[in-house]
């Protein structure tokens, strides 16, 4: 059947697990006779967007895989489909971060370039992951992971989160004026969250013990402590004590250093009404 809404090329469902799932999705769509059109009206979508995730353009939300099993009665397989795309998206050496991100209880965050991922908004983040990336669909299934990652703050016992800005972050215009101006909102609201911290290292500082890199520390329940160190290529995970304990060394110092959370809000809104 000819799908009218065919926007892009249709994908190798080998090439990925996002280009398996739209490869999955046109089988069993055609199979059950149904059109682009037509299913888009019964899952409450455009069509556009199944051609999308069909050609692995665009990742689908959860809901929107859930309405997918459900319109075509694939027995839950699509909403089983989707959390395996959005872990194939991120790079192999980080899936072990974002798995333990996931059982953390308290997340200590330092950035010295760019608001970190945890508080990114989408178009932010497009505007961080697409600097480099040409390749849109899996630009696209970064993004989406990404997004996924924050719902961890959404939790009725969300983890402890402060982070610790460097200046230069805030300052930095990723995204031209507009989308810079939403993730300074975005990092308002995440200092006025009961279980989250956001404070700034002004410019005047001249220098800190993280001026090597970024890098974020997680704790738990049970367990020691890791920290992960951000790479030029790709992050790494380390868990020696010694490791751990100079990185904890090193954050304590930086709050120490930053503006107080009130006068670093203070300071965020002040860039935010220069742009």
């Amino acid at each position: 059947m000819a799908a009218e809404f065919d926007l892009e090329p249709f994908s190798d469902p080998k090439a990925s697990t996002l280009a398996f799932f739209g490869a999955e999705l046109r089988l069993r769509r055609e199979g059950a006779g149904l059109s682009q059109t037509q299913l888009a009206k019964r899952v409450h979508c455009a069509p556009s967007l199944v051609s999308k995730i069909e050609s692995a353009v665009r990742v689908p939300k959860e809901d929107l895989a859930e309405a997918f099993d459900g319109a075509l009665g694939a027995d839950g397989f699509f909403a089983r489909l989707w959390p395996v795309v959005i872990r194939n998206a991120f790079p192999a050496w980080f899936r072990p971060f974002v798995d333990l991100e996931q059982q953390a209880v308290a997340i200590r965050s330092f950035e010295l370039q760019i608001v970190p991922g945890l508080l990114q908004t989408e178009e932010y983040a497009r505007a961080v992951l697409g600097g480099n990336r040409p390749d849109r669909p899996k630009l696209e299934e970064l993004i989406a992971a990404r997004m996924h990652r924050q719902h961890i703050l959404d939790r009725d016992e969300p983890p402890r989160l402060w982070v610790v800005l460097d200046e230069t972050a805030i300052r930095r215009n990723i995204g031209g004026p507009a989308v810079m101006r939403a993730q300074l909102a975005r990092l308002l609201e995440a200092s006025e969250v009961p279980r989250s911290l956001v404070q700034v290292v002004p410019a005047a500082v001249r220098s800190h013990p993280a001026l090597a890199g970024a890098f974020a520390t997680l704790s738990f329940t049970e367990g020691p402590d890791v920290i992960y160190v951000e790479g030029y290529y790709e992050g790494q995970l380390r868990a020696e004590p010694e490791v751990v304990s100079s990185a904890h060394r090193a954050y304590d110092l930086l709050r120490a250093i930053a503006l107080p959370p009130e006068a670093s809000a203070d300071l965020i809104a002040s860039v935010m009404k220069d742009l």
